[in-house]
């Protein structure tokens, strides 16, 4: 396959998207293809997103056995081995549904011809009744070992058949608008139609709901396409029978069913999926049980589970919301597929309710939580996305399970379907970036031209052109931040009492409107020329947290119009991790056009907190720079917050050097974090994540090693070690034992004779008292569980 695939790459140039047209929204979206956006930020997006993006994910679908899996479908056999991940199809689906956007507006015959080819290889594996999911077919015999014996057996556990058919449909509709080809299409309605017949409450069929949610949304979208009720029962049906089946858990939102659910629980993808599925179900059937459990489930996020940058998950145990406002940094979890979620779920529950402050979250997680998952050149990606760091996170060119680079895949070239929709003769105007776009209001033929430079400024020119003189009313968004909501709800506030103002023209005569659900209505005749300029106080302001957001205690966060900051080391030469804002800051911003690709630099006076030898608190005046969330990462490994403390009782000051910090480090396993274990920073308790740690995770059963080594000949006599647990979702326990090493003259290393036994408590340190050693090395001995890994917050020496 590799003749056929890799020129066809190599010639790839692809961009924006097509989007569904709605029927039985409350509010219509804008299709994809009507918008064609010509914006700076947005642009260099799109275009390393056709350009880099897209092309990496279809050459990883071919290296990675993608297209292989297809092939071995189409002719099984008992003697293949079924390897990967049961849900690896879906990269395949994912990627088609990216460049189909892309190629709606950058037209590519080539990308168009190649996709024909692998559609080609996808139709050949498709059971002869529609079943498509290549980790049984291929040897139906010897499945995957997620797939169970028979079809659906694991479906509420790992199979994925039901998250494959979900993505093949998203892709099969995002491939059928940009090329009006139905190849793909009757491939998904084929699988569809397979489940519509297997799955249900009748003799015969098996009731069972997806383990990985998705199918609910995608069967609501093929619905609104096709007009064929069945996908819409169908997605309603895997939603109400969910909490009432045999697999009942917080992990995969079944714990109770879902008309009873008001908290965001579990896996943050599956939910945010599910609950966007829940609100494709509400809105297109109009049921006032789903309009109100999925209006809760939605308040408890906003209230007390989003973080400041859009971003929702907040552990990695179980890649999980974490409990109502626990809310960590350096820890946190944030995962890109969850950004994208919680952008499907703001955007359906706007076209619900017609409410701006959807928008406002979906805004936020926009321009911060979700493209921070993907580098600026689009060839690196984040799965999870911090908002603190010590340097042990970077992007990475790809992940075996892909969900995240072949998510970002697809969802860039859609971001301009979401900028404008129509409800009867009400124009909304929810994004700002520059574009032409070719509306339908009222059966009318209507142009928008949008210009500005926003994210960094609140100035928008819109120019309408309807075809002759038309009566309109244009609902422009008056973003949260103008207004002084940082999100809605109280779980941020600004800090600073300032208060912004906005100002609107029409033809530059200034107009005004009450604001009705955060819209600013313009009801005219509009005629051609007509011009509305729009302009957005923007200025750097302080947010904080809600008091019981116990990471964010003390601390205020920067940021400026919709984006949110933050410190990095490249910047800044002293700790960023020890930093104290002033109490009433006053910020400089500057335009850096060569820097990150153009950013607004903001740069502010702090102080540097930090221990002398004697322990005394030094502090150093500092000037303190700041860039967007979005572009940390992009010049090495190193410090990183968004939070910064402004109160003496958040600081964290510089450690003075110890024996440990001052030595040379050596492991079994080398990773960035682990100059954490000499950071002096030790946990509050066994639960801190609020820390540094470093992991032996994925290592199981092994023996492990760390040494110091010292510069010169050291007297030692005593060693504490500060365990990492985190039991009982985490892969990491206190070890099975554990020994301390000193090297002699020989370079041997001798076992230290201990006076006190090698303690595992949890959460306190295990201090261990020695005979008195003169060495170059101590080394640090741990066998791990059986069946775990071990970590270490801090190893002291003295």
């Amino acid at each position: 396959m590799r003749k056929i695939f890799i020129p066809l790459l190599l010639c790839l140039a692809i961009c924006s998207q097509a989007q569904v047209k709605s029927g039985g929204y409350p509010i219509t979206p804008v299709p994809f293809t009507a918008v064609k956006v010509n914006d700076a930020f947005w642009g260099q997006r799109l275009k390393a997103s056709r350009e880099v993006t897209i092309p990496l994910a279809f050459s990883k679908c071919e290296e990675t056995g993608r297209y292989t899996n297809f092939i071995k479908a189409a002719h099984p056999s008992d003697t293949i081995k079924v390897g990967g991940f049961s849900f690896d199809d879906t990269d395949v689906y994912k990627t088609i549904e990216g460049a189909s956007y892309s190629m709606q507006t950058f037209p590519n015959k080539k990308l168009d011809r190649y996709i024909d080819s692998v559609l080609l290889i996808v139709a050949a594996a498709q059971e002869p009744d529609g079943y498509l999911y290549t980790a049984r077919t291929m040897n139906p015999a010897h499945p995957h070992e997620w797939s169970g014996t028979k079809r659906w057996e694991k479906e509420e556990d790992l199979s994925h058949e039901l998250y494959d058919l979900g993505h093949m449909i998203e892709g099969a509709i995002a491939h059928y608008q940009a090329t009006g080809k139905l190849t793909f299409l009757n491939i998904a309605k084929r699988y569809a139609d397979c489940a519509v017949r297997e799955i249900g409450d009748k003799s015969g069929q098996v009731t069972v709901v997806p383990g990985h949610q998705i199918a609910e949304m995608a069967l609501s979208k093929l619905y609104v396409i096709t007009r064929e009720k069945k996908y819409l029962d169908l997605a309603k049906f895997l939603l109400d029978k969910r909490g009432y089946t045999e697999h009942r858990d917080e992990y995969s939102q079944s714990h109770k069913p879902v008309l009873q659910q008001d908290e965001a629980v579990g896996h943050a993808v599956r939910a945010a999926y599910m609950y966007s599925g829940m609100a494709d179900v509400a809105a297109l059937t109009g049921d006032k049980g789903y309009i109100d459990a999925i209006d809760r489930i939605w308040g408890n996020i906003v209230n007390k589970k989003l973080y400041i940058t859009g971003g929702i998950g907040a552990t990695n145990n179980g890649e999980a919301f974490g409990k109502d406002y626990e809310l960590p940094n350096m820890s946190a979890y944030c995962e890109t597929c969850a950004a994208i979620g919680n952008v499907y779920l703001n955007y359906r529950l706007f076209l619900l309710h017609g409410d701006a402050k959807y928008y406002d979250v979906l805004e936020r997680t926009l321009y911060n939580g979700l493209i921070s998952g993907v580098s600026l050149d689009g060839g690196g990606f984040f799965y999870p996305n911090p908002l603190e760091s010590i340097g042990q996170h970077q992007r990475q060119p790809w992940f075996g399970c892909a969900c995240c680079p072949s998510n970002i895949c697809r969802f860039i070239p859609s971001v301009p379907g979401y900028i404008y929709a129509v409800h009867d003769k009400d124009v909304y105007v929810n994004l700002f970036m520059s574009n032409h776009s070719n509306l339908t209001v009222g059966n009318k033929a209507v142009t928008v031209d949008q210009t500005t430079n926003y994210p960094w400024s609140g100035n928008v020119s819109i120019a309408v052109t309807p075809k002759s003189k038309q009566n309109f009313t244009l609902k422009i968004r008056i973003p949260g931040w103008v207004k002084g909501d940082v999100v809605p709800g109280n779980l941020y506030a600004y800090a600073d009492k300032k208060s912004l103002g906005y100002t609107v023209k029409v033809n530059g005569q200034p107009v005004e409107s009450s604001l009705e659900k955060g819209y600013f209505s313009i009801n005219r005749d509009w005629k051609k020329g007509d011009k509305v300029e729009i302009h957005f106080d923007m200025e750097p302001r302080t947010v904080k947290a809600h008091p019981l957001v116990e990471a964010d205690k003390g601390k205020v966060a920067v940021e400026c119009g919709p984006l949110v900051y933050c410190a990095e080391w490249p910047d800044n030469d002293f700790s960023v991790l020890s930093v104290i804002m002033n109490r009433k800051p006053t910020f400089s911003v500057e335009y850096k056009p060569d820097l990150l690709y153009g950013i607004n630099q903001i740069k502010t006076d702090a102080q540097v907190l930090s221990y002398d030898v004697q322990g005394k608190i030094i502090a150093k005046d500092v000037k303190l720079t700041l860039i967007p969330y979005y572009a940390w990462a992009h010049r090495g490994s190193g410090e990183m917050a968004v939070w910064l403390s402004n109160e003496l009782s958040a600081t964290r000051p510089v450690m003075p050097p110890t024996l440990a910090s001052e030595s040379k480090i050596n492991a079994s396993h080398m990773a960035t974090s682990i100059k954490s274990i000499c950071d002096g920073l030790l946990p509050k308790d066994e639960n801190d994540r609020s820390i540094p740690y470093y992991h032996w995770w994925p290592k199981e059963g092994t023996t492990e090693w760390i040494s110091y080594n010292f510069s010169a000949e050291k007297t030692i006599s005593r060693s504490t070690v500060y365990w990492f647990d985190d039991a009982p979702w985490g892969g990491c326990r206190v070890p099975k034992s554990w020994k301390i090493y000193y090297q002699d003259k020989n370079g041997a290393w001798i076992a230290v004779e201990n006076q006190k036994p090698y303690g595992v408590d949890k959460g306190i340190g295990n201090e261990v008292v020695f005979k008195p050693v003169v060495t170059k090395a101590l080394k640090l001995e741990v066998q791990l569980p059986e069946k775990n890994a071990a970590g270490i917050y801090e190893w002291e020496v003295e």
